[in-house]
């Protein structure tokens, strides 16, 4: 059954977009009575049927609401820099959305050699991975935060940075984290956080964790943990 994005649906009747129509109708050949699905980013899903293929603005009638679809009983906030290649924090963000993210703050630290990302791409990117992936609520996508300003705000959740200095005490996310608790973890750039950083972040209460013997590259490190924490709630 094919999935649609329905931001702010209300009532029994919706009507996509024009994008999201065209594609209903011209691409994947809909037509009236056909069953669809929609998801409104907020968690719910609806169950409901074509009514009107017009690919200008199809219309759905709606049959069935399911709310808290897929509700996880954690939430992940990932803060991770961002990349010199657009492309691999592009997959990243992709491959976290399915796996199941609630938050990305692109981090801006001192090694990082990009100051910014294409936020309306990565967005379209999200929701595309969220229908791909059966997800009922969008991921956050957050405007690009220094790392002095990011570590001082209030988080909820384990407060965790992943780094690469053998020389420090780090320990294990599986170590760290237990399962149903909220999470943040910060991601550095390519060449790490710089010591101060690290520093810092500990003051500010992050425990410092690794993410196995290699050294990853960031989008891997992003992935893996992200799946880290999937892992453990399974």
């Amino acid at each position: 059954m094919q999935i649609f994005y329905a931001p702010g649906i209300k009532g029994d009747v919706f009507i996509l977009d024009e994008n999201e129509s065209r594609h209903s109708v011209r691409v994947l050949r809909l037509s009236k009575g056909d069953p669809v699905r929609l998801i409104d980013g907020t968690g719910n899903l609806y169950e409901g049927i074509i009514t009107d293929p017009d690919p200008k603005g199809c219309s759905v009638k709606v049959k069935n609401v399911i709310h808290g679809f897929e509700k996880r009983n954690y939430f992940l906030h990932i803060a991770i820099s961002p990349l010199k290649n657009p492309d691999r924090f592009e997959w990243f963000v992709e491959k976290s959305v399915e796996l199941g993210i609630d938050e990305i703050t692109p981090l801006i630290c001192r090694n990082s050699e990009k100051k910014s990302i294409r936020h309306e791409r990565i967005n379209n990117l999200i929701i595309s991975a969220m229908k791909q992936s059966l997800k009922a609520k969008i991921t956050r996508l957050n405007t690009t935060a220094a790392f002095s300003d990011f570590i001082t705000r209030a988080h909820k959740g384990k407060l965790m940075i992943a780094h690469c200095d053998n020389s420090l005490e780090r320990k294990g996310i599986a170590n760290t984290y237990k399962k149903g608790e909220n999470a943040v973890i910060l991601i550095g750039p390519e060449g790490d956080f710089s010591n101060e950083e690290i520093t810092s972040a500990t003051e500010k209460g992050y425990i410092p964790v690794h993410l196995g013997p290699g050294r990853l590259r960031t989008e891997t490190a992003g992935i893996a943990a992200c799946h880290s924490v999937y892992f453990i709630n399974q």
